[in-house]
């Protein structure tokens, strides 16, 4: 391999590495409906628990908005493991946990059980490209020009406990 096509390896590596560490960052820092502007126009969110699905860069912000202004939650994403499989695209794991509070008034909080243990598994694509027929509760990225975006994400439940 030559050392530009290892230097391209890299950094598809690291798009997708950020894509994910952006997502929750926005998730737990910023304004939670901003997590739609990492998926492409017509992403989708997957949930296995109730079915959730939404559709579309604007449902996807409603969606993620209408999360009650009193929760505080902080997701750990660790493991990321990013393979890239071909010059035009990527795939990747990673495990979540998250922990949440709602209610939250400020002040500090006792340490809490996670609400539920899982991974993702993900696929991305550059230049447009979208990858398809991928099982449910996978997302896949699509890679532009630009910046990658979430086209599908979902996930598989390894464990949960209900708050």
């Amino acid at each position: 391999m030559a050392v530009e096509d290892a230097l391209d390896v890299v950094l598809a590596e690291r798009a997708c590495e950020r894509l994910i560490v952006e997502f929750v960052r926005r998730l737990d820092l910023g304004v939670p409906g901003d997590v739609a502007e990492l998926f492409t126009k017509d992403g989708v969110w997957e949930w296995p628990e109730g079915g959730r699905r939404v559709h579309g860069r604007a449902a996807l912000r409603d969606y993620f908005a209408s999360r009650p202004a009193d929760r505080l939650s902080r997701r750990v994403s660790t493991n990321i493991l990013v393979t890239v499989d071909t010059p035009v695209s990527a795939s990747s794991t990673s495990y979540f946990t998250p922990y949440r509070v709602d209610g939250h008034t400020g002040a500090m909080v006792a340490g809490r059980a996670p609400v539920n243990v899982g991974h993702y598994e993900d696929t991305s694509q550059n230049r447009g490209h979208v990858a398809a027929g991928h099982p449910d509760h996978r997302h896949r990225f699509r890679r532009t020009d630009r910046e990658p975006e979430i086209s599908r994400r979902g996930r598989p439940v390894t464990g949960s406990r209900r708050a």
